[in-house]
């Protein structure tokens, strides 16, 4: 877990020409502070820490020059007041944001403090900030705990249950177990817990709740790891009798997971099992440990079931009231039973866990019937819904069913959800003032259909969006409302489906981790939010589910039911994510744990394909997945994933220094390439120039394949991609591509002149389009193109999420093309940025992203025949800022024209529309002639009302926003 940074803080933007300083500009500082990409975190086993900073300065130019970092015990040791544990020294490297550390081995269960101090140039006083990490376990052998559950066995006797004893249906689950360990505390007490479960927990300690981890301790292959938290308790320890108890739930060890009807659940276990150690030092140092094994008591409590999939029931009629607290009679109780004693597998969490991120107020709250209402949350979201009743009857019940949409006859539409229930169920026993709130399941929703209260105010229900905790990290904004609307529904795909897991949706029985839609999303989602943690947790779960021979899976973690050899562009993921992740975030360790499976993946192709089409050993080839236009040939689209994969690994080696491994793959990648072009390639060459070329299949995925893998002579290139501009606009524009191509389309068009296509794309309001779901009410990015329509209605319900991010992939776009926010193609760590908006018909845009160097901004806007672009570079890197203009002469930066002896500016080139400058780290404000946006009513709708929505769409109501939806690591400048 982990707490809020200590870094120091940027306190303002710095001002645009503060090339010499004044007197309130404040000079280098690092801020953001992080240890293995996570702020103060709680409980690492990571024996060499990354431990890495930002930077940022209100001045131009203003760059490090050197860093050091030093590593103590105590934070006064730091100080000079005693021996320090690990010390750099001063490191000459004006790129430096990380350093791994090299010390003496960290102790287990031990808070380490750190400060980094950066230097400018020609200062002698460095800048520093200061923040700690605490150790875990850093040996499985140290754990002295035992994997304790109420005993699953059946009871001896059973009677005929009455009205109300069973909630509709229980799925075949078990009530959720309860345990609890008396235990006496003294003052001056520090305690650790730490926790783990195979299923779900909740721990409290004195009636308290311990963290605010839900779903803890998140989803992984149990065959292969089992995660533990570490919290910090030492606040709720009190003087006498203590209580620790805890709550288990099935969860993916032993509950519904996937869609596989021959084994739907149970995939790792067939009850839930807890394990925890308290750990308790007191002021004389000496400590003792509270661990999980038989001496604990258990009971089954109020939850009878509660599973991810079909829900959650709660009866207040088994209610032990004050059973987590002291003085609570447990002779009633029975042992625990210890179910197991191993650790091998256990392993500390390396990213943060899912916690409970926003909370939405209903849009609106319709009455259905005498007892029922359908309330109207305004987004669709992953999560649950909190409902407070005034009294309930015993017996009585009130059930929670959960839709994304409504139906023709405005109704909860349930049918995409398949076998997943989705259904929470309250069975009251007399009392009141109750507040109902699943805790071990969570359900994909917009609407929630509300059975069993007669009267239902919108102040008694609120919605509660989960989703793991990954700080949010960009910004878009422009001139269209519909571009700003399509934003909100990819970032709210993104909140939905980052669950423990990158899953494919959230509401129907399915939500796992498809390796295609996870990689062809990763650079949207890394331009929203910072993933580092999370995916390196992910990277784990995908080489854990590599099969005996090598290949990556389709599904991480893996799943019985989902067929485990890896397609193209599935499997592919293992080696596209680890790369883009280096880039993103300049940490070489992202390739360093994976090259090993990306060459195996690579070979296991090789090995099965010598002639270099890949045919053989594709796993289910789901092919562009839902492409609606006509299908792209199957080989075409593998043979491309293997020249890329080869190629990407070929790279990961050379920015490993294994040259002879890079030799050996680009050789490889370069043999594809040209096989690709052999097999798939033909030239029509005509009296017309360029000749016309032909990717087997002539389909637009074909070409963009091609493309974005350069898999082309360089001299067909330009008419390859003045063929996909030619089946692009015949098409509407329009795309006819599915979740591998749609990522690919707009940076292809824009790479190669065609930024208008682009534009177009955008534009373009009937299926298949981005607005054409917006204009019909979408709040998150659907599976399908088509996922609902007027002519149609619903497509075939097996196959139909409206929250799916995979067609969301356009948000890199919106980031890189409209507002101009990139980095360089050889730039890891955004090092070396590319500023190059592309405005189109738009009037503005800005974007906003907190890399790994610091913040980053662009804003550019059109008035009166003149565009001004504002750039924030960070220090350390510099820009290649494109400046959109006809006329060079007009340009200005900061209102006069750049000088040829400015050292922070210097002209590279001009074009016909553009000129190029490269710009140190710092604020700039360039103005240049441009054309008005033309006003097209389609490009810039900002004042334009929203057409009326379909009936299983709101129809009133303003826009959700979360009350509040802050990372708890949030510590922007």
């Amino acid at each position: 877990m982990s707490g809020p940074s200590a870094a120091d803080v940027p306190a303002h933007r710095p001002a645009e020409g503060a090339a010499a300083g004044r007197p309130e500009d404040r000079t280098l500082r690092p801020y953001g502070l992080r240890c293995e990409h996570r702020t103060t975190p709680l409980g690492i086993d990571e024996p060499a820490p990354r431990l890495s900073w930002r930077l940022a300065s209100d001045r131009r130019g203003d760059d490090p020059v050197a860093y050091r970092v030093r590593v103590a015990e105590r934070p006064e040791e730091l100080n000079g007041g005693g021996q320090l544990l690990w010390d750099t020294g001063r490191v000459a490297d004006p790129h430096a944001t990380a350093v791994e550390y090299t010390g003496p081995a960290l102790l287990g269960r031990t808070r380490y403090h750190w400060r980094v101090s950066v230097w400018p140039a020609g200062t002698a006083v460095p800048a520093e900030a200061t923040s700690w990490f605490e150790t875990a376990f850093t040996d499985a052998g140290a754990w002295r705990a035992s994997w304790i559950s109420h005993d699953p066995h059946p009871v001896d006797v059973m009677d005929a249950p009455t009205e109300g004893e069973f909630a509709l249906d229980d799925h075949g689950l078990a009530p959720c177990p309860v345990l609890r360990r008396t235990f006496t505390g003294s003052p001056g007490t520090h305690a650790r817990l730490l926790v783990s479960a195979r299923g779900l927990y909740e721990v409290r300690l004195n009636g308290v709740r311990v963290g605010d981890a839900e779903l803890a301790p998140g989803w992984t292959d149990y065959h292969c790891r089992v995660q533990y938290q570490t919290y910090d308790v030492t606040e709720l320890l009190r003087e006498g009798e203590n209580v620790l108890a805890a709550t288990v739930a099935d969860g993916w060890w032993s509950g519904f997971v996937g869609f596989e009807p021959r084994r739907a659940g149970a995939h790792y276990g067939s009850f839930p099992q807890f394990l925890a150690e308290l750990h308790l030092t007191g002021p004389d140092g000496r400590s003792t440990a509270i661990v999980t094994d038989e001496a604990w008591r258990t009971s089954t409590g109020v939850i009878r079931h509660a599973d991810l999939l079909m829900g959650e029931c709660h009866d207040l009629r088994h209610a032990a009231d004050g059973w987590e607290l002291p003085g609570f009679d447990d002779t009633g109780w029975s042992p625990a039973l210890v179910a197991a004693a191993d650790h091998h597998l256990l392993v500390a969490s390396v990213d943060e866990p899912v916690r409970a991120m926003a909370e939405l107020r209903p849009c609106s709250v319709r009455r259905i019937s005498p007892d029922a209402h359908i309330v109207d949350f305004g987004q669709n979201l992953a999560g649950r819904v909190r409902l407070r009743i005034g009294e309930l009857a015993a017996g009585s019940r009130v059930v929670i069913r959960h839709a994304e949409v409504l139906d023709e006859s405005h109704q909860l539409y349930t049918a995409n959800l398949r076998t997943a229930a989705a259904t929470d169920v309250l069975v009251g026993d007399g009392r009141q003032d109750i507040v109902f709130e699943p805790r071990f399941t969570y359900h994909g929703f917009r609407y929630a259909e509300i059975s069993g209260v007669p009267e239902l105010a919108e102040s008694d229900v609120v919605a509660v969006a989960l989703h793991s905790d990954t700080t949010w990290a960009g910004e878009f904004d422009c001139s269209d409302a519909e571009l700003r609307r399509l934003h909100d529904c990819v970032a709210w795909g993104q909140r939905s489906n980052f669950v423990s897991v990158p899953t494919d949706c959230p509401q129907r029985d399915e939500r796992l981790g498809w390796l295609a839609d996870a990689q062809v999303f990763l650079p949207t989602a890394a331009l929203n939010a910072d993933v580092a943690a999370f995916f390196t947790k992910w990277l784990r779960d995908i080489d854990d589910a590599r099969t005996p021979d090598g290949g990556f899976t389709n599904v991480a973690p893996r799943l019985v039911g989902v067929c485990a050899e890896g397609a193209p562009g599935w499997g592919d993921a293992g080696v596209i994510i680890p790369w883009h992740l280096y880039r993103t975030y300049d940490d070489p360790r992202f390739l360093a744990r994976a090259l090993e499976g990306m060459r195996a993946w690579v070979d296991l192709i090789h090995r099965h394909n010598t002639d270099l089409v890949w045919r053989r050993r594709v796993g289910p080839h789901f092919s562009d997945w839902l492409a609606p236009g006509t299908p792209t040939p199957r080989d075409v689209i593998a043979t491309a994933c293997f020249a890329h994969s080869a190629r990407l690994t070929a790279k990961a080696a050379d920015a490993l220094g294994q040259k002879d491994v890079a030799d050996h793959y680009h050789r490889l990648a370069d043999d594809i390439r040209r096989t690709f072009a052999e097999h798939f390639v033909t030239v029509e060459n005509t009296a017309a120039a360029p000749p016309a070329v032909r990717i087997a299949g002539d389909t637009q995925t074909g070409y963009l394949v091609a493309l974005a893998f350069e898999l082309l002579p360089a001299d067909l290139v330009d008419a390859a991609a003045h063929r996909l501009a030619e089946i692009v606009e015949s098409a509407g524009p329009a795309l006819l591509t599915g979740f591998l191509g749609v990522a690919l389309a707009a940076p292809v068009l824009d790479a190669h002149g065609r930024a208008d296509l682009a534009h177009a794309l955008l534009n373009r309001d009937e299926v298949p389009s981005w607005r054409f779901p917006l204009r019909h009410g979408a709040t998150t990015i659907w599976e399908r193109w088509d996922g609902w329509t007027p002519d149609t209605g619903f497509r075939a319900p097996s196959m139909n999420s409206f929250n799916h991010y995979a067609l969301g992939s356009i948000g890199e776009w919106l980031y890189r093309g409209i507002a101009g926010l990139d980095q360089a193609p050889d730039s890891t760590g955004y090092r070396h940025l590319r500023i190059r908006p592309h405005p189109g018909a738009l009037r503005h845009a800005s974007a906003r992203h907190e890399s790994v160097r610091g913040t980053i901004e662009v804003t550019w806007e059109r008035h009166g025949g003149r565009l001004a672009l504002r750039v924030l570079v960070p220090p350390g890197s510099t820009a290649d800022v494109y400046v959109p203009t006809t006329d060079p002469r007009s340009i200005r930066e900061s209102d006069v024209a750049p000088r040829a002896d400015d050292r922070h500016i210097t002209l590279l080139a001009t074009a016909s529309d553009h000129v190029l400058y490269r710009v140190s780290s710092g604020a700039y404000r360039f103005t240049a002639t441009h054309p008005p946006a033309d006003g097209h009513a389609g490009t810039s709708p900002a004042d334009r009302p929203e057409t009326a929505l379909t009936p299983s769409r709101r129809t009133s109501g303003p826009a959700a926003k979360p009350s509040s939806a802050r990372s708890h690591e949030e510590d922007t400048p």
